[in-house]
C-alpha cells in the first residue's frame, strides 16, 4: 500500500485553483510552469522580519565586531547560507516534491523518519518565534491605539487574542496553498517593504555614530563565529524546505537562475536589517539582549513612529510565517500524518499558538532560548543538507512511485525501508558537530561538548564541522546508491 493519499488528493490533485489540493505527491512536469523570480519574491517576503535587527545586534554587542566587520558577516553568512538553499532547491525542479519528501531516496522511506522529525521541530520552533514576536508587536500597537495594556502578562486575554489574529492570518494563506502564498508574498513585499525602509530610515537618526567610529576591529576569529551565527540564524534553517516551493518551477529553469533567486531573494533584506541591526547595536548594546526585540526598537523611534513601525513588524513576521507553515504542513504529511494538507497546516499552528502562549504568559525569557534553539537545530539540519548535497551529485531524477511507496516495493526501501550508509552519516555528523558548542547561556548552561573550548569550539563552527563529517562521511561510503529511474 502506498501513501499516495496521504498528501491531501489524488495524484493527479492540481492547483488551477485558489485551495492547493496537492499534498506531497511529485508534481507531474505538465503542471510545472514556475519561473525564478517567484522564488525571488516568495524568499525576499520571507526575511523581512525585524528578526534580522537583533541577530545583526548579537554581532556588537556580544561578538564584539565593528559595524563594517557585521556587514561584511551578514554578506558572507545570509548571502552564502541561502546559495546552499538554492542548491537544494534544484533537488525540487528535478523531482517535483518537497525537499523531505525526496530525502526518501536519500535516506529510504522510514530512515527519512529521523531529518523529518527534526525539520517539522525547527519548523515549528521558527514558527512559534514568529508568532511571539508578531503578538508583542500587535500588542504593542494596541496599546498605542486604544490604550490597552502593553505588558503581556498583565493581559493574558488580549495578549491569547493578538496570537489568535497572527495564526488566523497564518492560516488563510498557507492553508490555500502555493498559489495564493506565492501572489500574497509578492504583493505583501512592496507593502512592507516600503513600512521597513521608511522605519530603517527614521532608526539610522537615533544612531549614536561617534560610538560607531570609535569602535575597535574584532578578530578574525570573532567575525568567522559571526558568520556561523548569521548562517544558522537564516538560511540554514531554511534549507530543508528549499524544494517545497521549487517542485513547481519548470524543468527549463537553469540551476543558476534557481541559486540566484534564492541568494539574492533572501540576502538582500537580511544583509540590510542585520547590517542595521549591528549598526543600532553599536551605540546601544542593549538590543541585544531584549526579552521583547519588538519593544526594544520601538524604544528607539520616535513616538509618531511607533504605529507604521508595528504594522511593518506584524506584517514581515507574518510573511515569513506563511511559508514556514506552508512547509511545516508537507513535512507533517511526510512524516507519516494521514490527513489533508490544509489540516495538517491546522495542527502544526496549533502547536505553535499553545508555544506562543508558553513564551508570553508563563516563560520568563525570550530571546535566549531562541538564540539557543537555533544553534542546537542548526546542527542536525546542517548534517542533512550535507548527506543531501552529496547524494544530488549522482541523483538527477527521482522516481515518483517509489518515493510515495512505504512498503518493501519501493525502489527506496534499501534495508528494512534505511538507507544505513546516509543515516549513519547523518547520526555521526550530529555527534560530531554537538562536540563543538555549548548550549545555553552563561548562567544557565544546558550542555557543553567535549571540544567547545577548542578554536573551533570558541568561534562557532560546530555546524562546518558538522557538513564536513556528514558529506565526508557519505562520500566515502559511496554517496547515492542510485536506481533505475533515478539517472537521466
Amino acid at each position: 500500500m502506498t501513501d499516495t493519499a496521504v498528501g491531501g488528493g489524488k495524484a493527479a490533485a492540481s492547483t488551477e485553483g485558489a485551495l492547493e489540493t496537492r499534498g506531497i505527491e511529485p508534481v507531474p512536469e505538465s503542471e510545472r510552469h514556475g519561473h525564478p523570480m517567484q522564488l525571488f519574491w516568495v524568499w525576499f517576503a520571507a526575511n523581512i522580519s525585524i528578526l534580522g535587527l537583533p541577530l545583526g545586534a548579537t554581532l556588537v554587542a556580544i561578538q564584539g565586531l565593528t559595524f563594517w566587520q557585521a556587514v561584511i558577516v551578514a554578506v558572507l553568512g545570509a548571502v552564502g547560507s541561502f546559495a546552499i538553499v538554492g542548491v537544494v532547491s534544484i533537488a525540487g525542479r528535478r523531482g517535483g516534491a518537497p525537499g523531505l519528501t525526496l530525502s526518501r531516496a536519500v535516506f529510504g522511506v522510514r530512515g527519512n523518519a529521523g531529518p523529518t522529525l527534526v525539520s517539522l521541530i525547527s519548523r515549528l520552533g521558527w514558527e512559534t518565534v514568529n508568532t511571539t514576536t508578531a503578538a508583542f508587536a500587535l500588542l504593542s500597537l494596541f496599546a498605542i491605539v486604544f490604550g490597552t495594556e502593553a505588558n503581556a502578562k498583565s493581559a493574558p486575554v488580549l495578549t491569547i487574542v493578538c496570537i489568535a489574529v497572527f495564526v488566523l492570518l497564518t492560516v488563510i494563506v498557507s492553508g490555500l496553498g502555493h498559489r495564493v502564498l506565492v501572489a500574497v508574498q509578492r504583493w505583501a513585499t512592496w507593502v512592507f517593504g516600503a513600512l521597513n525602509i521608511v522605519v530603517a530610515v527614521s532608526l539610522v537618526t537615533t544612531v549614536d555614530w561617534q560610538a560607531v567610529g570609535a569602535a575597535t576591529p574584532a578578530s578574525l576569529g570573532a567575525m568567522i563565529a559571526g558568520v556561523g551565527t548569521i548562517a544558522a540564524g537564516t538560511g540554514i534553517g531554511w534549507a530543508n524546505a528549499s524544494a517545497d516551493m521549487s517542485r513547481y518551477q519548470s524543468p527549463s529553469v537553469r540551476s543558476s537562475a534557481l541559486i540566484a533567486s534564492a541568494a539574492a531573494g533572501a540576502g538582500i533584506p537580511l544583509v540590510l536589517l542585520i547590517s542595521l541591526g549591528s549598526l543600532l547595536s553599536a551605540g546601544d548594546p542593549t538590543l541585544a539582549e531584549a526579552g521583547d526585540p519588538v519593544a526594544a526598537i520601538r524604544d528607539m523611534l520616535p513616538a509618531w513612529m511607533a504605529v507604521p513601525y508595528l504594522i511593518a513588524a506584524f506584517g514581515g513576521l507574518l510573511l515569513s510565517n506563511h511559508l514556514s507553515v506552508y512547509s511545516a504542513g508537507l513535512t507533517t504529511l511526510t512524516l507519516g500524518i494521514r490527513t489533508k494538507r490544509v489540516y495538517a497546516v491546522i495542527i502544526d499552528v496549533a502547536v505553535t499558538f499553545v508555544g506562543a502562549i508558553y513564551f508570553m504568559l508563563i516563560a520568563d525569557s525570550f530571546y535566549t532560548p531562541f538564540i539557543t534553539f537555533i544553534s542546537l537545530l542548526a546542527i542536525p539540519i546542517t548534517a542533512w543538507v550535507g548527506v543531501f548535497l552529496v547524494d544530488m551529485i549522482r541523483r538527477t531524477r527521482y522516481d515518483a512511485d517509489g518515493l510515495m511507496d512505504m512498503t518493501r516495493s519501493s525502489r527506496y526501501w534499501y534495508r528494512g525501508g534505511v538507507e544505513p550508509r546516509a543515516l549513519t552519516a547523518w547520526a555521526l555528523a550530529i555527534v560530531a558537530g554537538y562536540q563543538f558548542m555549548t548550549a545555553g547561556s552563561d548562567d544557565d548552561v544546558w550542555f557543553t561538548g567535549v571540544f567547545a573550548d577548542s578554536w573551533l569550539g570558541q568561534n562557532g563552527l560546530g555546524w562546518v564541522i558538522t557538513f564536513v563529517v556528514a558529506a565526508g562521511v557519505y562520500a566515502l561510503f559511496g554517496g547515492a546508491r542510485v536506481v533505475e529511474g533515478d539517472t537521466r
